[in-house]
């Protein structure tokens, strides 16, 4: 058995990706959806269903979860978020490692929209989903600002976010779930009239499709894409985890 970790799951496309995969392939598994309270209650999960063999986590335990791990992954270690868990037998019980496939899916989702002159970028949130993102756009050679509700030592806040600052900050990646179905109206606050062709606006968010966040960038004439791609990559990674 496989599942998803997170709170809220209604919006999650796990389920039927891995569902279908198994039926495709013949093979004899399913995944399922925990959405948990509280990420203590995850040791309770893992007593109450002692077949499983793999989780994904989702908002808001990327962090949180890593607490629960008996070894991480270089990637995940560096990048202090976790979102796949392998979950293995040892004499001394199940051995729980954790790792990151959001950086890979991500890293071969925005790659080939990465043009020369984008030199900056801006990271909006600051949860387990930022931190890989981050990570990747900084091993691209960018330089990158978080950007958060609140100031903090390593955020800046979205009021800080002006029109001379998007002048040379061309990237803005929104890895909140401001957008996401069923809130289709909310859009992260920033100077969307100062968007030009020379921007690109990835949303981590891909339901809806188009998100407003999406919508206000194409208005001004800047690049767009939704997580679809992201999403479906770090799950291949994930399975070639499991499997591996």
């Amino acid at each position: 058995m496989y599942g998803l970790i997170g709170r809220p799951l209604g919006h999650s496309f796990s389920a039927n990706y891995f569902n279908k995969k198994f039926a495709e392939e013949n093979i004899d598994e399913e995944y399922r959806l925990f959405p948990l309270e509280s990420i203590e209650d995850l040791p309770d999960l893992l007593r109450a269903h002692p077949d499983l063999k793999g989780l994904n986590v989702t908002i808001p335990y990327k962090q949180d979860v890593i607490k629960y791990l008996n070894a991480l992954s270089e990637d995940a270690a560096q990048i202090g978020a976790v979102n796949v868990i392998k979950i293995t037998d040892s004499v001394e019980g199940k051995v729980l490692e954790g790792f990151n496939s959001d950086a890979l899916g991500f890293r071969q989702s925005i790659l080939p929209l990465i043009k020369p002159h984008m030199k900056n970028a801006l990271v909006l949130g600051t949860g387990g989903a930022s931190k890989a993102v981050s990570h990747v756009l900084k091993n691209l050679g960018l330089n990158v600002k978080s950007v958060s509700r609140r100031k903090t030592g390593t955020s800046i806040s979205y009021e800080e976010v002006t029109p001379a600052l998007l002048n040379s900050y061309h990237v803005i990646v929104n890895s909140t779930p401001l957008g996401m179905w069923p809130h289709v109206d909310d859009a992260p606050p920033l100077p969307y009239e100062s968007l030009t062709s020379r921007h690109l606006l990835y949303d981590l968010v891909y339901n809806p499709p188009i998100t407003k966040f999406m919508r206000y960038g194409i208005e001004n004439g800047a690049v767009v894409k939704n997580g679809l791609e992201m999403l479906y990559g770090q799950a291949i990674e994930a399975w070639r985890i499991w499997t591996s």
